[in-house]
């Protein structure tokens, strides 16, 4: 099989897993939404903003070493399970008392304490389900965490549902979280044993000290990302109130969906980028062009249309309550669109080995994105939050650009003109959609027909993509 089609072929698995992954969770964003008080749901989304920052102690990065080392060398598979999987353990424990400590000196309230507490658990298995599914990744059987991905969302969905059912309140709710991550985490680890390897257990301390201090700045980058996306969060309750934050994250969990997919893109490119780059680098050159294109192809007239039905959108999900997150929600749309360019970006940087200039690069965005953040909320609440986000992305999107010029791998002159006709064509949606004034749902097929044929007619499709199309449909 061409490499063309193993990477259709496993992004075809993936993408459905989170079309199914986004139907479970618009379903219950909107129940939880609709069920907890604004208070509630803003100390739940604390939990999950605060964990995800402190996650970062449990992995170091090691599951994105992993998938670049095993995706150019398979036969190190059972050493680097066999020790990553104790190591995550003792990063996992140690992790659930610097969290405890943390909310103490914060002094959080008791109730709050325990859901962040039991969020945390809910991490240390989905820590342990992204070593597993990096695993899978490397090797390109993307089909098995695609059916993880899918019973993961499946059960969260039932025990989410139970527990409204059985009103065990904002507690159900989060050990829903815990158990479905859980069953997951049991069945990734018998496929990883079936389909890789038997891990071969042990505790190597030099084997141990080696892969860490290598993946320290994947860990680094990670930490600085979710600060990024998660630190306004946190701000918010502590600055605002929790009311502010419930709104604020009512967007998120909605732009969140559309995140999910960006997800598909880099657990099938990025090992095929490792090998491009250890093997083919011209390869690697094009994958990141046509990534570029596919990705804006896609990601910028959706965030058009977001903006022109923000409203709509939210109303319809989350109710006439949440109305004040529109705003929000188009503003943090430009954030989803600068983060798939600078995904790609990432990406490239990370399999050319460079993933410290990645670090660095985060670092900066994230200095910027605290400062931002202390300055803005105050006189902005909810809406300047996301605005700092999206100049966060913009100052990421302007280093990255630097580095890969560093790196001699700018685009071809053919891609900036092809990224034009995209933004062109977005806006010429906007444009029509504004005019005609249609209701959101036909709106949307009307929308997706005017926009292809603007693109079309742009001749936004060159020789290369129509040969990459016939390759999929196998007509070459």
């Amino acid at each position: 099989m061409s490499q063309v089609k193993t990477i259709f072929k496993n992004m075809s698995w993936l993408f459905v897993s989170q079309i199914i992954a986004a139907i479970c969770g618009f379903v219950w964003t909107i129940l939880i939404a609709r069920y907890l008080s604004v208070s509630d749901y803003g100390i739940m989304n604390f939990a999950i903003s605060f964990t995800g920052i402190i996650a970062i102690t449990m992995d170091l990065g090691i599951s994105t070493h992993i998938i670049r080392h095993i995706a150019t060398d398979f036969d190190s598979a059972p050493k680097y399970l066999g020790n990553a999987i104790p190591l995550k353990s003792i990063f996992s424990f140690l992790t659930i008392l610097l969290a405890l400590i943390i909310l103490i000196i914060m002094k959080c309230n008791e109730f709050t304490i325990q859901i962040t507490l039991l969020f945390t658990i809910e991490r240390i298995f989905s820590s342990m389900i992204s070593l597993f599914n990096g695993s899978l990744q490397a090797i390109e059987e993307g089909k098995y965490q695609a059916i993880g991905n899918i019973l993961l969302n499946s059960l969260l969905l039932i025990f989410i549902l139970l527990s409204i059912i059985d009103n065990f309140g904002l507690y159900g709710i989060t050990l829903a979280y815990v158990a479905a991550n859980f069953f997951v985490v049991i069945f990734q680890y018998i496929v990883v044993k079936k389909r890789i390897t038997k891990p071969k257990f042990e505790l190597n301390i030099e084997f141990c000290k080696k892969i860490t201090l290598y993946s320290i700045p994947f860990a680094l980058t990670s930490f600085f990302g979710m600060i990024i996306y998660s630190a306004d969060m946190v701000m918010l309750t502590s600055m605002v109130g929790s009311y502010e934050n419930g709104i604020y994250s009512a967007a998120y969990k909605l732009i969140s969906v559309l995140t999910l997919f960006f997800g598909v893109y880099t657990a099938v490119i990025f090992p095929v980028m490792s090998r491009f780059y250890k093997n083919e680098k011209n390869l690697l050159v094009i994958s990141f062009e046509k990534s570029l294109k596919y990705i804006m192809l896609i990601i910028i007239p959706i965030t058009f249309a977001t903006m022109l039905y923000s409203n709509d959108i939210v109303v319809l999900f989350f109710g006439q309550k949440y109305s004040p997150t529109s705003t929000v929600l188009s503003i943090l749309m430009w954030t989803v669109s600068l983060g798939f360019i600078n995904g790609v970006c990432q990406n490239l940087l990370n399999a050319s080995h460079k993933e410290k200039y990645v670090t660095l690069i985060f670092l900066v965005a994230t200095l910027a994105n605290i400062i931002l953040n202390f300055l803005i909320i105050p006189k902005y609440s909810y809406n300047g939050a996301a605005m700092t986000t999206v100049l966060s992305e913009m100052i990421l999107f302007s280093l990255y650009i630097y580095s890969i010029y560093k790196l001699d791998a700018l685009p071809k002159k053919r891609v900036y003109f092809d990224l034009f006709k995209i933004i062109t064509s977005s806006i010429i949606l906007y444009f029509v959609l504004s005019f005609l004034n249609l209701n959101m749902w036909l709106a949307l097929p009307v929308g997706i027909i005017i926009y292809f044929i603007i693109i079309i007619s742009m001749k936004t499709f060159d020789e290369d993509d129509k040969f990459i199309f016939k390759e999929i449909l196998g007509k070459n």
